[in-house]
């Protein structure tokens, strides 16, 4: 969840830092290019203010005055100092296109472009307009133009062409700052955004642990409401009060199961000793007192089995370092003379490997699971039971030739009280495979069942090889 939820916060900020960084660094780049057309304005209005001593007209015979020349000598030495110390072309021009100082001397007017269009624009008394805005990606020059005004009429027009090397490398080194700033603000809104998903999600991952925790079967675990938004806390103590309220329904079930297990056993010893009483009075054979028998006998043992599932829900695995193959080849051993009496081969391939495991837990599965195996399988068929390890796993794996079970019946099996129709004839309450699981269960085991590719059931005890956690 904190994978999804965290990109989401990141672009919603750094869409926020764009549409706030955007407009500043326009802003920068447009502060540094007015800059320097207020400078170039005030440049050739001081231009002007010179050049409008040396235009007057010459007298009748083509001569100038001597003041009129100095003065014009004085306008052509500072555009000329000007360009030589700012690199910026600069030129005073006669509305004819002549020149009437410029610098450098090869600095003229164009027929068309920037240049052409300030000085037209000049001459109609008024200041070029603000040039387009300059990128430090382009290579433009500014122009700036300002007429010469004499008695009302124009009679020059002052230009500067100014390169922008300087003014888009400023604008750069504004925009790296700006950037920088960017950063520095998305990084730490990254920060802030982990922090602030790790204390909205906490409790949330908190809550996934412990219902994991107990979906598989440790009850105890609650919810710490310490941390987090106010409606998560509530949320928190409204699941441990839900968590308490199934433990307690699931307490007074299984001790329902035991109590009553336990209270039936006693009046049903007693009506199946009347029944063996009974039984001294009719003639000896009577099916009826059999049949009575044989069902009381049947209903004990399956309040045996119930009192067991009862304990085995509320017992905690005893775990510890066993021999897998070692108390696997015990039981195949243990049960090699029930197999050969009913005439079938009992198979055992157990070499050593360790694993976590209760030893009388994973006895009594592997009891049930061969018991079954055995059970099931016809005359002159063999049962094996392999063990083999991973590195994360210890199996006993037990297959037999028997009938095996249908896709339909693999999902039942396991299930309380519950036996394939084929079976019923088979001595069995349908509870042993229950307890089987619900022990190995405690310890991190599993048991599972899948077809036999030769047919019949192939049942899988897997136990862990490295410590369960807690």
């Amino acid at each position: 969840m904190r994978t999804r939820l965290l990109p989401l916060l990141i672009v919603l900020m750094a869409a926020v830092l764009l549409a706030l960084g955007m407009p500043l660094a326009v802003s920068v780049a447009g502060a540094q290019q007015q800059k320097v057309v207020v400078d170039r304005i005030d440049d050739t209005a001081r231009f002007a203010a010179l050049a409008q001593f040396v235009t007057a007209p010459a007298s009748t015979d083509g001569s100038i005055s001597a003041s009129v020349a100095e003065r014009r000598a004085t306008l052509r030495r500072e555009i000329k100092s000007y360009y030589d110390v700012y690199g910026i072309r600069a030129g005073v021009f006669y509305p004819t296109d002549a020149p009437l100082a410029a610098a450098p001397e090869d600095f003229f007017l164009p027929r068309t472009g920037e240049v052409r269009e300030a000085f037209a624009e000049a001459l109609l008394s008024r200041r070029s307009h603000d040039p387009r805005q300059v990128w430090p990606w382009q290579s433009r020059h500014l122009v700036v133009a300002s007429p010469v005004i004499r008695d009302g009429d124009v009679v020059a027009v002052v230009v500067t062409d100014s390169p922008t090397g300087p003014m888009r490398s400023r604008i750069l080194h504004g925009w790296l700052v700006i950037g920088a700033g960017e950063v520095a603000a998305m990084l730490l809104a990254i920060g802030a955004a982990l922090r602030l998903t790790g204390w909205v999600l906490k409790p949330v991952r908190v809550l996934d642990i412990t219902t994991h925790a107990i979906a598989s079967g440790r009850l105890k675990s609650r919810v710490a409401v310490a941390s987090g938004p106010p409606e998560l806390r509530r949320l928190a103590r409204s699941f441990n009060e839900m968590a308490d309220n199934v433990e307690d329904v699931l307490e007074q079930q299984r001790a329902f199961v035991a109590d009553a297990s336990h209270q039936l056993r006693n009046p049903l010893a007693a009506l199946l000793l009347r029944i063996e009483l009974l039984a001294y009075e009719l003639p000896e054979g009577n099916e009826e007192i059999a049949s009575v028998q044989s069902e009381g006998k049947r209903l004990a043992q399956v309040l045996d089995d119930l009192l067991d599932l009862a304990l085995a829900e509320h017992t905690e695995a005893d775990l510890r370092v066993t021999d897998i193959g070692a108390l696997t080849a015990e039981r195949v051993a243990a049960w090699a003379p029930t197999a050969e009496a009913k005439g079938v081969r009992l198979v055992g391939d157990c070499p050593p490997t360790t694993a976590w495991a209760d030893p009388v837990t994973l006895s009594s599965a592997l009891d049930a699971v061969i018991d079954n195996a055995v059970k099931f399988t016809p005359e002159g068929e063999s049962v094996e039971v392999r063990v083999a390890a991973d590195g994360k796993t210890s199996t006993v794996v037990v297959t037999d030739n028997g009938p095996g079970l249908t896709d339909e019946e693999l999902t039942r099996v396991g299930d309380r009280f519950w036996r394939s129709g084929r079976h019923q004839n088979i001595k069995g309450s349908g509870l042993g495979l229950s307890i089987t699981r619900t022990l190995l269960a405690a310890g991190g085991g599993t048991l599972s069942y899948a077809h036999h590719e030769r047919g019949g059931l192939k049942v899988t005890v897997a136990v862990p090889r490295s410590r369960p956690t807690a």
